[in-house]
C-alpha cells in the first residue's frame, strides 16, 4: 500500500499577483489524484483542511497515521468526508462498514480510529480539525439537501447537493456537497463570492476527458484563472473568487472549513467589480 502526502503552505494576495501560470498551478492546483492503488493527501494551511484520495482497486487501502497532523491517528483530532466518485465500494471505521454507492458521502467524526477503504469506490477525503465529537453518518442521495440556483439564461441553472450541512448532518466545522448542471450550463459560483471566514476546496469531476474548466481565482480586482481537467482538485483561500465555466458539462464537490458553518455565509461579488 502506497500513501503519499504532500504540503501545501499558504500564501497572500500579494504574493499571488507576482506568480506565472506555473506558480499558480503548484499553490493551488491539485493534479493526479485517483491512482489505483494509492492513497494520495495535500495538506493544506488554508485552515488546515486536507483533501486526496484512496482508489483500492478491488483491494483495501487503510488510512491512519499522516506525518502532517502531528498525532498516532489521522482521526485523533480531524473529521472527515468522503465522497465515492466511483463503482460501489466500502468503507470501514470504528468496526462498522458502511456501503457507498456512486454519489454518496460518508461523515467520519473525530476519534474514531483508522480508516479502511475497499472495492471498486474511487473515494475522494476531505478532512478538517475538529474540536468536538460528532456521530459517524452515511447519507444517502436522496438524505441530502438540496437547492436550484441560476437560470438557462445565464448558463448557470444548477442544483447544489448538499450532505455535511447542519440541516442534514451534524459535522464540527466541515461543510461538504457537489454541484450538478442543467443541459447547457457552465458557469459554476457564479456571479462570484469570497467568504474571508473560511476557505473553500473544489474537486471537478464527470468531465470528459478532452474538455477543460477555466477556474477563476484571486481577488475580484486581480482575477487569475487556473486550467483544469477531469478528476483535477484546486484550492482556494478565504480571500480569493472560486468560480469557473467548463466547455462541457462537469460536476464539482465543494468542501468549506473555518470559522462558520452558516452556508450562505458569503461576501457577494458584484459583477462590475470583477477584473
Amino acid at each position: 500500500m502506497t500513501i503519499h502526502a504532500e504540503t501545501r503552505y499558504a500564501i497572500d494576495p500579494a504574493t499571488t499577483k507576482t506568480l506565472d501560470t506555473q506558480g499558480l498551478r503548484d499553490h493551488f492546483h491539485v493534479p493526479g489524484l485517483f491512482k489505483e492503488g494509492e492513497i494520495k493527501l495535500v495538506y493544506s494551511h488554508y485552515d488546515r483542511l486536507i483533501l486526496g484520495s484512496a482508489v483500492p482497486g478491488g483491494g483495501s487501502l487503510v488510512l491512519d497515521e499522516v506525518p502532517q497532523t502531528g498525532t498516532p491517528g489521522f482521526l485523533d483530532r480531524r473529521e472527515a468526508g468522503i465522497l465515492n466518485i466511483g463503482a460501489t465500494g466500502t468503507v470501514e471505521v470504528n468496526g462498522e462498514t458502511h456501503t457507498l454507492e456512486r454519489g454518496e458521502v460518508l461523515y467520519v467524526g473525530r476519534g474514531s480510529g483508522a480508516i479502511t477503504f475497499s472495492g471498486a469506490g474511487r473515494f475522494y477525503v476531505l478532512s478538517a480539525p475538529a474540536h468536538r465529537d460528532c456521530p459517524t453518518k452515511l447519507i444517502k442521495l436522496a438524505d441530502a439537501r438540496r437547492v436550484e440556483l441560476g437560470s438557462r439564461e445565464q448558463a448557470n441553472e444548477r442544483t447544489i447537493i448538499q450532505f455535511l450541512h447542519p440541516e442534514v448532518c451534524e459535522s464540527c466545522q466541515l461543510l461538504m456537497g457537489y454541484t450538478q448542471f442543467a443541459d447547457g450550463s457552465i458557469w459554476n459560483t457564479m456571479p462570484a463570492h469570497r467568504h474571508d471566514r473560511r476557505m473553500e476546496a473544489y474537486l471537478y469531476f464527470e468531465l470528459p476527458e478532452d474538455a477543460r474548466v477555466f477556474h477563476l481565482m484571486g481577488e475580484p480586482s486581480e482575477t487569475r484563472h487556473i486550467v483544469m481537467g477531469n478528476e483535477e482538485a484546486v484550492i482556494s483561500p478565504p480571500w480569493s473568487i472560486h468560480s469557473g465555466a467548463g466547455t462541457a458539462s462537469y460536476t464539482f464537490c465543494w468542501a468549506m472549513a473555518g470559522d462558520n458553518v452558516d452556508f450562505t455565509d458569503m461576501d457577494m461579488i458584484d459583477m462590475g467589480d470583477l477584473r
